[in-house]
């Protein structure tokens, strides 16, 4: 039965159950993109609030800029566009529409930010497992496009990267194209270099305790410990066994940043350009695992065609097998 006192009674019921039901509007500044709940700016950028603060903290002497005219934009806004740049691995012109500004102001942004990773952060240690990764690249090549042509028939870049034993990237190597072998990026890198000048004043007894632990990519050297290519004894069987369980950790290393930064699955950029992407990724990886930021889910990686190096260093052999004789047999 209608009420005689209320003209529509099912209207009126209606929008008390709309006003019951509304949400409190929410208003957040827009200057301040860190104001989302930390699972909207994971998906997003890959860190979260107190992350991305961090960072912002971090690389504010590098990227603030000058003056606020003409709309500049914040620290927090320029973290963000790069951040959605590594993290999605979109065109520019995509993540311009995401964040509301030009591809231009994107590009120049992302190389603002890259730069200040690449050039004002480091890398503190240099003892680990080894090991190189392509990065693909579609951008042009010109005259030298089949030097980027590598063994599976795609353009890259190769690049060299060390890791500890918490999957921390330690040194990277990031300049080389993808047709230039392992054992070459190796053998010409200042890590190298400076571990050989370590080799030149100290005994090998001593220069164990820092050593590299690499695939039959590279010879073995003192400092570079590799299988044995045809073990043929028991504690050299266990050698390869105990080296490869350590080696896997540059491969979880490399399968971890592929997917915190969808970026290194195929970057549009020119090669020099493209190396310091890939350097500033590595950095923005060891900030969030020292932070411990979520870690994202992992996709099996394809096996690496590994073209062997079959001669060995004299001094590498005797450091291996003196290994083997102590802690294998």
């Amino acid at each position: 039965m209608a009420s005689p006192f209320v003209e529509e009674p099912v209207e009126l019921g209606a929008r008390i159950v709309r006003g019951a039901l509304r949400r409190a509007r929410t208003f957040r500044d827009r200057q301040n993109p860190l104001a989302f709940h930390d699972d909207h700016l994971y998906e997003r950028y890959r860190f979260s609030a107190e992350g991305m603060t961090y960072l912002c903290q971090l690389l504010e002497p590098y990227v603030a800029n000058a003056t606020h005219r003409s709309r500049a934009l914040t620290v927090p806004q320029t973290v963000c566009v790069a951040l959605r740049y590594f993290a999605t691995g979109t065109f520019m012109y995509s993540v311009g529409d995401a964040e509301n500004i030009s591809k231009n102001t994107v590009c120049r942004t992302i190389r603002k930010v890259v730069l200040a990773l690449t050039y004002s952060l480091g890398f503190p240690r240099v003892i680990g497992a080894i090991d190189c990764t392509h990065i693909p690249i579609a951008a042009s090549l010109g005259e030298n496009e089949g030097d980027f042509i590598n063994r599976r028939s795609f353009h890259s870049i190769n690049v060299q990267m060390t890791c500890d034993h918490q999957s921390l990237v330690t040194s990277i190597e990031a300049k080389w194209p993808g047709s230039v072998h392992d054992s070459r990026i190796f053998r010409e890198s200042a890590l190298c270099h400076r571990l050989e000048q370590g080799m030149a004043i100290v005994s090998n007894i001593l220069a164990l305790s820092g050593l590299l632990v690499g695939d039959r990519g590279y010879a073995c050297q003192p400092f570079l410990m590799t299988p044995y290519p045809d073990p043929n004894t028991r504690p050299q069987t266990a050698f390869n066994v105990a080296l490869s369980r350590t080696r896997v950790k540059i491969e979880m290393t490399f399968g971890i940043l592929k997917a915190r930064f969808n970026c290194l699955r195929g970057l549009r950029v020119a090669p020099d350009r493209a190396c310091q992407v890939v350097t500033a990724c590595a950095v923005l990886h060891n900030v969030a695992s020292i932070r411990r930021e979520r870690a994202p889910p992992v996709s099996q990686q394809p096996p690496d065609v590994v073209d062997p190096i079959t001669l060995d260093y004299p001094t590498g052999r005797a450091v291996r097998d003196a290994i083997t004789r102590q802690f294998f047999v």
